[in-house]
């Protein structure tokens, strides 16, 4: 397997609301950056390298874009990187974004929005992409407290034609059937991966059986979280990525997809050759054995 020949097609679909998508997309939080997303101080990437790998993770058949207004660095936003890279946008793109957090210029957090100041969040995403309606809004929480009047909230911004689908972010179960009852879900993003903790697998499953898509992040990194993924890997992974002359990455991604044919991978890079790399993870095929070997590693983390 080769990433230069090998395009997001290899995937496969799922349809997300009304718009097919390929299962092999694109995580923007990266881009803005060098280094850990979030961190103080990180160096801005440059801009024309990510706009290139933008413009290659179209060239590859991604048309699934995850990203955030609270993407940004000193010098750079993921939003208008989108907007620059990519307007007049394809017509089978969808651009999920996600509300609820916020960060001031200095790139502090802020309190998660009420659901008054969830509209102000939609139209800065609608203003920095470029759009007169945005594709997917996930509402992001944290927490188990009740959603409904934030999810009520931008029910009703879909309802005004300012948002197209409604989707949900880590979040736990009971906040899935609480969001349906006010209005169709049609994925949820949470933290998953080899190493996570199997009790997740749960709503995972959950998803699958209503027909949502599973939308995980942190399928590279791990623990690794924001910082990205550590220099040294399990061993069975490491094991497994030899066996099929793959890297590590590409094994954890083919095993997040493997998952169920409702789950949709994100992974994010501002390096070309990893986005390759990413994308033809899309194509591989796990053997039975280094399936059920990660598999014994997942269920290990309980």
């Amino acid at each position: 397997m080769t990433s230069q020949t090998t395009d997001a097609s290899a995937s496969g679909t799922w349809q997300l609301g009304d718009r097919t998508v390929r299962r092999i997309g694109f995580g923007t939080m990266r881009l803005p950056q060098h280094g850990a997303a979030f961190a103080p101080g990180s160096l801005p990437r440059d801009r024309d390298q990510a706009i290139a790998v933008l413009r290659r993770a179209v060239d590859l058949g991604v048309n699934h874009l995850d990203t955030a207004a609270f993407y940004f660095s000193s010098l750079r936003c993921a939003n208008e990187l989108i907007n620059h890279a990519l307007a007049p946008y394809p017509d089978d793109l969808v651009i999920a974004t996600k509300v609820g957090p916020g960060r001031d210029p200095s790139g502090h957090w802020l309190p998660h929005a009420t659901p008054g100041q969830l509209r102000g969040q939609v139209e800065e995403n609608l203003r920095r992409l470029g759009r007169d309606h945005l594709d997917v809004v996930n509402l992001r929480i944290v927490g188990t407290d009740s959603i409904a009047d934030r999810f009520g909230a931008l029910a009703e911004l879909r309802d005004a034609g300012l948002i197209r689908h409604l989707g949900l972010s880590n979040i736990h179960p009971h906040h899935l059937a609480e969001a349906q009852a006010i209005a169709p879900v049609v994925c949820v993003q949470n933290v998953h991966g080899i190493g996570f903790s199997p009790d997740r697998d749960a709503l995972l499953r959950l998803c699958g059986e209503q027909g949502i898509a599973f939308v995980p992040f942190y399928s590279i990194a791990g623990d690794g979280r924001e910082a990205g993924a550590p220099a040294r890997d399990h061993g069975t992974v490491e094991a497994v990525a030899r066996a099929h002359g793959v890297s590590t990455a590409q094994v954890r991604l083919a095993w997040t997809l493997h998952r169920g044919p409702h789950v949709l991978a994100i992974p994010g890079t501002g390096d070309l050759g990893h986005l390759e790399e990413n994308v033809a993870a899309g194509a591989l095929r796990l053997s039975e054995d280094g399936l059920a070997a990660l598999d014994a590693v997942h269920h290990a983390a309980a």
